[in-house]
């Protein structure tokens, strides 16, 4: 893959403390041991976009979005909702085993 990368991709300067990645169609998304949430690809539907992120417990990635769990329970989600994938705002009370 070319560097930089091509215009509707996204990058973060450094990887460090990744304890949980998970992988897109063309994005990658990780979770650091801090709780703060990283991504990195194609970001043409927004998936890239959770540099706001934080106490974020588990990360997962779908084909064109990406789904993050709060500490609280909280879900948020970014990328294309074509399907309503993205529709996970009232979600609440989910805790991971």
């Amino acid at each position: 893959m070319p560097w930089p990368p091509a215009t509707g991709a996204c990058a973060v300067d450094a990887w460090e403390d990744v304890v949980a990645p998970d992988a897109g169609s063309y994005h990658t998304v990780g979770l650091t041991a801090s709780g703060r949430a990283l991504a990195a690809g194609d970001n043409s539907y927004g998936q890239c976009e959770v540099g706001g992120w934080r106490d974020i417990v588990a990360v997962a990635a779908g084909s064109t979005h990406t789904l993050g769990l709060r500490a609280d329970g909280t879900v948020v989600s970014t990328g294309n909702n074509a399907d309503g994938q993205c529709e996970v705002t009232t979600w609440s009370g989910i805790h991971l085993p």
